[in-house]
């Protein structure tokens, strides 16, 4: 059995075993209602929140199969997955220190994606399985503490952590890469590491009001937390530069029905060397932009919880050293569609990732536009376990103006133990 098919048919056999024990047994351990699959631990793990200590044990695994393609045959299956166990310590609570807190996180990734080992995929710029990445292995993902001042307005945050926890953030319920996360990480990957990379850096939040509030961050450049070895590195050797992100967030409620937005406007600026696209033997400072809008559009029979809303990303990058130089995507996502299946959700979204022009100057091959779009269902299963399977359409593969263009189908699951 190909080792990816036994990491999707590992996971659902364990979650057969969660559903049958579920139906025999009234253990807490399996209760629908939960949001842990383990549940509260007779109580134990209540208790330890309560006392200011929040621990999480989060699965994700993405399956993607290539279902068509315009020029080749094969079908290849992949699955890869990640593991993420952390630990949330309300250090007023535990510590006595007023409006202080710290994140431990560390992950683990498995497993091979379908855009690294599939023919008709091969060059693309997003990725079918966006949790696969960044070195398949474990990884300090977060190593924080965050204190608040001036009645909670002024809230500082220190230690190793990536950019996209607090700048340019964004959901990330589609399993295509181009549709989650912080996109622009996805398109300047080469200094903005998004998660599960960490480095050394200083976030600063100040808020204006209760809706509205100001950020500015730096981070460290050091390539060496890309390697393999170097998961839980610490060391500040290697290190060439700064990422500055600075960002100005809108929150608000709007209409009588208090539908909930979020508006991002940000820029960043890298203190980093960086060959510029024309003349290798140049160097030049990467720079760019971000513009982040969601919003609830409607509810459903008066239930803000259910209803439409709607997202646009757009990012914008220097055409001197970034391949990529602009991409947008926008979407629609309706949670409870049904009465019967009032969590469910089902989504739909599209992408453009435009390539720097300067970079057809010197290939053979014209590149242009890659397109992604997918749809998904959004299956909760249970308070702990959602299921989304997905289609994806891939046009333009690795944005060549006469490239393939693809279906995948695909899984993504999400559990928290």
């Amino acid at each position: 059995m190909n080792k990816s098919k036994g990491y999707f048919y590992g996971a659902i056999s364990l979650l057969s075993l969660c559903c049958s024990f579920q139906s025999t047994q009234a253990a807490d351990a399996f209760d629908p209602q939960s949001p842990w699959m383990l549940g509260d631990w007779n109580g134990k793990r209540t208790e330890l929140q309560q006392k200011g200590y929040d621990f999480s044990f989060g699965y994700t695994g993405e399956l993607a199969t290539l279902l068509d393609s315009k020029n080749h045959s094969s079908h290849g299956t992949e699955y890869a997955d990640q593991f993420a166990l952390g630990t949330h310590i309300d250090l007023e609570k535990v510590l006595g220190w007023k409006d202080t807190e710290a994140q431990i996180t560390i992950t683990e990734r498995n497993g091979r994606s379908l855009s690294q080992t599939s023919d008709a995929l091969a060059g693309q710029l997003s990725s079918t399985q966006e949790v696969w990445g960044r070195g398949q292995t474990w990884r300090l993902t977060d190593f924080w503490i965050k204190k608040k001042f001036f009645d909670q307005k002024l809230d500082i945050k220190v230690g190793r952590f990536g950019e996209g926890e607090d700048f340019n953030s964004f959901d990330c319920d589609f399993q295509n890469l181009a549709l989650c996360g912080s996109q622009v990480g996805n398109w300047v990957g080469d200094q903005w590491y998004n998660w599960p990379v960490s480095q050394w850096a200083i976030r600063a939040k100040y808020n204006l009001n209760p809706e509205l509030y100001a950020q500015l961050g730096a981070y460290e450049y050091n390539p060496e937390n890309l390697k393999r070895g170097k998961g839980f590195n610490l060391s500040t050797d290697g290190s060439h530069g700064t990422i500055i992100p600075a960002e100005v967030v809108w929150q608000p409620k709007l209409s009588t029905a208090n539908l909930p937005g979020e508006y991002r406007l940000g820029y960043y600026y890298s203190t980093v060397d960086a060959q510029t696209i024309k003349n290798p033997n140049k160097t030049d400072h990467k720079q760019g932009g971000w513009v982040v809008a969601k919003q609830q559009f409607t509810t459903h029979q008066g239930d803000v919880n259910r209803g439409l809303t709607g997202f646009v990303n757009l990012t914008l990058h220097d055409s001197t050293t970034n391949t990529v130089d602009n991409m947008q995507n926008i979407g629609l996502v309706y949670k409870g569609p049904f009465d019967a299946r009032p969590q469910d959700d089902i989504a739909i979204g599209f992408s453009r990732i435009s390539i720097n022009s300067d970079v057809n100057d010197i290939q053979t091959r014209q590149q242009d536009e890659e397109y992604n779009t997918e749809v998904y269902y959004g299956v909760h299963a249970t308070n702990w376990l959602t299921i989304r399977p997905n289609v994806q359409y891939i046009r333009h593969v690795g944005a060549y103006k006469n490239g393939e263009n693809a279906w995948v189908g695909g899984i993504k699951l999400q559990t928290a133990f």
